[in-house]
């Protein structure tokens, strides 16, 4: 029998209910448009608070594949939200470039806060040594 270890119980949840949100968030702000700013401005605010407590738990062990896997996700979501990534509409109906970006800034709102508290954890840990 395997024991799984739960050492980083808190910051998977965290990170899971966060990308959920960020995805269902970038999508309803794409069809919805109606009073969606006091709604979006606090699904951003929880995103970030998400971001925070999952970067916390992050294990030492795992501190450099997140930090290269996060890094990697932050530049790739800025240079998507700059490019305009795509600018085709499917069927007339969902502008992708649109829904693409939605999705692309609630994940930054998670990733830019964790990648933050990791980097600092890591460089407080360092200068301990």
């Amino acid at each position: 029998m395997t024991i799984k270890s739960r050492e980083n119980l808190l910051g998977a949840w965290a990170f899971l209910i966060a990308i959920i949100l960020a995805v269902a968030g970038g999508l309803i702000a794409t069809f919805i448009s109606v009073g969606r700013e006091g709604v979006n401005q606090t699904l951003l605010g929880f995103l970030s608070i998400l971001g925070l407590v999952a970067g916390y738990f992050v294990a030492e062990k795992d501190v450099k594949t997140f930090l290269i896997a996060s890094a990697s996700l932050v530049l790739v979501s800025f240079a998507g939200l700059q490019g305009g990534v795509l600018s085709a509409a499917i069927l007339g109906v969902v502008n992708v470039n649109k829904l693409i970006t939605n999705i692309l800034g609630a994940l930054m709102f998670v990733f830019v806060p964790s990648t933050i508290v990791v980097a600092l954890k890591t460089v407080f840990a360092l200068a301990k040594r």
